[in-house]
C-alpha cells in the first residue's frame, strides 16, 4: 500500500507538509524506507494528461511498426493500453490485432 501511495500528489504534499524533530526524523531513516526515494514521474500523453492501465488513446501521428509490414495511422484508437513500468514514455497496446509498444508523446487520452 504505501508504494500506491507514492504515486498520489496528495500524499507528496502531506509529506512535504510533514515536521519531524530530529529523534524522529533518525527512527524514520532507520526503516531505510527513504532510501527509493526520488521524484515520481507518471506516464502522460502528448497533452499532459496523465495514462493508466486500461485506458484508450488515439495516435496522434501515423506510425510505423517494427518488425511488420503495417502503419498504425493517426486516429487509430487503441483501447485497454497497459503502462510500461520502467520507462514512462512508453505504453503497450493492441494495433489490428498485434501487440505493440508505443511511445506516449504520440498519442492522446482518448
Amino acid at each position: 500500500m504505501l508504494q500506491r501511495m507514492r504515486n498520489e500528489t496528495w500524499a507528496a504534499d502531506a509529506l512535504d507538509m510533514l515536521y519531524l524533530d530530529d529523534e524522529q526524523l533518525a527512527w524514520a531513516r532507520a526503516t531505510g524506507d527513504h532510501e527509493n526515494d526520488s521524484a515520481v514521474q507518471f506516464h502522460v500523453d502528448s497533452n499532459g494528461q496523465r495514462l493508466s492501465d486500461g485506458d484508450t488513446i488515439v495516435l496522434v501521428k501515423t506510425l510505423d511498426v517494427k518488425g511488420t509490414s503495417f502503419s498504425a495511422r493517426a486516429g487509430t484508437v487503441v483501447k485497454n493500453i497497459r503502462l510500461v513500468a520502467d520507462n514512462v514514455e512508453q505504453v503497450e497496446g493492441k494495433v489490428e490485432n498485434q501487440q505493440i509498444v508505443i511511445l506516449t508523446k504520440y498519442t492522446r487520452k482518448g
